[in-house]
């Protein structure tokens, strides 16, 4: 397989990101890919359609959609069937990826109305851009495809909260607010509320961190075949709004 939606495929993603690149090792690419081309060469049965590239504001727009259904209370519940359950054990085409919280009050599936292989979500504590995140992310886009990255903040984030304060933590809690900090600097003498001030710069800064630390995310960014954008999500009235 050469290409998938007209991105780099596995081999050649492989020869991309080369050894040691951030994100994915290429030995742990390699062994997770390979493993899946036994799959691929046999006849499955069912077979699914490559679909077309979904363009970055094709992508947004089919979000806010959902979000909308979902505030409203009109959920349509799509691709939750058995038929898509197969259609997906063959292949994956999610049309955009999603960096979240954690949090388990902000499922991106279920706020966004969205089913079985429609998203490639990363969720990371205060909606952190990793390594980890960071190479999950350049998978979801120059391989699988995916032309829009939404980094999700949400509402009283504890992560982000925790960062404000500055405190000691136990264990490796402390590791990912470290990478909050410098956001919430960015708005420590900002007027208004702090923790919401950082709860949007948070997600500002880790959507400009996303196109900084990664050559394959900026390269896509540069041909137009990417959009990163940042929303917060309001706990209360499950809505997302965009963030510029």
């Amino acid at each position: 397989m050469s290409k998938i939606n007209g991105f780099v495929g596995r081999r050649n993603f492989l020869k991309l990101v080369g050894v040691g690149s951030v994100g994915i090792g290429a030995s742990a690419v390699g062994s997770v890919l390979l493993q899946g081309e036994p799959a691929i060469a046999q006849k499955p049965t069912t077979t699914v359609a490559k679909p077309q590239p979904v363009s970055p504001q094709k992508a947004l727009e089919r979000l806010l959609e959902g979000n909308k259904r979902f505030v409203e209370g009109k959920r349509l519940n799509p691709h939750q069937s058995k038929l898509r359950l197969e259609e997906t054990a063959v292949a994956q085409y999610p049309f955009a990826a999603i960096l979240g919280c954690a949090d388990s009050r902000v499922p991106a599936e279920i706020v966004f109305d969205q089913g079985l292989g429609d998203l490639f979500v990363v969720r990371v504590a205060g909606n952190v851009a990793s390594q980890t995140a960071i190479g999950s992310l350049e998978f979801s886009t120059a391989v699988l495809g995916a032309q829009l990255i939404v980094v999700l903040g949400h509402a009283k984030c504890g992560a982000v909260i925790a960062a404000t304060k500055g405190d000691p933590l136990p264990g490796r809690i402390g590791v990912f607010v470290e990478e909050i900090k410098p956001a919430v600097e960015r708005v420590r003498k900002k007027t208004g509320s702090l923790e919401e001030n950082a709860i949007i710069a948070n997600v500002q800064y880790q959507a400009e961190k996303l196109a900084e630390s990664s050559t394959i995310l900026r390269g896509l960014i540069n041909e137009g075949k990417l959009k990163i954008v940042g929303g917060r999500y309001d706990l209360a009235s499950g809505k997302v709004t965009l963030l510029t």
